[in-house]
């Protein structure tokens, strides 16, 4: 904090609030920071904020791109793959989720098993650029399914059995298996992203007035996904709202602009909130 304060050129007095993640994550490092944001609150007599770091990400786009209410949301990251309706400040509907993997938790795991560096996601997507998409047939869980919901487990599996298969084979991964790979398994997950984001739009449009599809979180910054998802959002008629990269990933800019808009509207916490690991969007109390 000290840092933004001084890259601000501002001193802990001339700010409005003091914002915080207090859930959902893991449970050690929030409780850090609820502590810390709770002293420099009550040190500083400022209004103490609680932020859901998963409404951080679904009010982001209202920052950069200016979203009116209500829009879709496409979530999905390490930890999290949902699809919402963001019908306001603490109010979401939730259409559907992954019943397993996240869909960064996905690229991540198969990156390791073709043995691509940290982190995972962008490599693996770098790998796929030069690779035949078409060089292996991989399943699409749930396409064409009823619901709107995700599964990524299976086709993490068969990425693994694929992977033996081919080591077997060869005797070990070369570039031209990791590419073709890595290529394969990108298209399985374009076909089923256009699949179940086209489904739970449809139903979005048919019950509100929505006015963009957006995307957050980290996996928002893939290109192929980001290129997939804006023709879908064009047979939509919609404008497909994705953040800077950096304001992707978890940070700090994020829970600052949803306490902003907590503050605006008059919602502000008393210090007794507690940290929380498990906390869902549909929890949250409309403003």
């Amino acid at each position: 904090y000290t840092q933004a304060l001084a890259e601000a050129r501002m001193d802990i007095r001339e700010v409005d609030a003091i914002a915080v993640t207090t859930g959902p994550g893991l449970i050690g490092g929030v409780i850090v920071g609820v502590m810390l944001g709770k002293a420099l609150a009550a040190a500083a007599d400022k209004p103490f904020i609680s932020i859901n770091h998963l409404e951080g990400h679904a009010l982001t786009v209202r920052l950069t791109h200016k979203v009116a209410f209500p829009y879709f949301l496409l979530l999905i990251s390490g930890g999290h793959c949902q699809q919402l309706i963001v019908r306001g400040v603490g109010d979401y509907v939730r259409l559907g989720g992954t019943k397993d993997d996240a869909l960064g938790e996905a690229f991540d795991k198969c990156a390791k098993m073709l043995g691509l560096p940290y982190p995972g996601g962008p490599a693996l997507e770098r790998a796929a650029r030069s690779g035949n998409s078409k060089a292996y047939d991989l399943p699409r869980p749930l396409k064409g399914t009823d619901g709107c919901d995700f599964s990524f487990s299976g086709l993490k599996t068969a990425v693994r059995l694929l992977i033996e298969k081919e080591v077997a084979r060869a005797g070990s991964l070369t570039p031209e298996i990791i590419a073709n790979v890595a290529a394969s398994f990108e298209a399985a997950v374009l076909d089923v992203l256009h699949d179940r984001v086209g489904r739970a739009l449809a139903i979005a449009q048919r019950d509100y007035p929505i006015t963009a599809l957006a995307v957050a979180g980290g996996v928002a910054a893939n290109q192929a996904i980001g290129g997939s998802l804006r023709a879908l959002a064009e047979a939509h008629q919609l404008p497909l709202m994705v953040a800077p990269p950096a304001l992707c990933t978890d940070n700090g800019v994020m829970i600052a602009w949803a306490g902003m808009e907590r503050l605006q509207l008059g919602a502000v916490d008393d210090l007794s909130v507690a940290p929380r690991a498990r906390w869902p969007l549909t929890e949250l109390v409309p403003i």
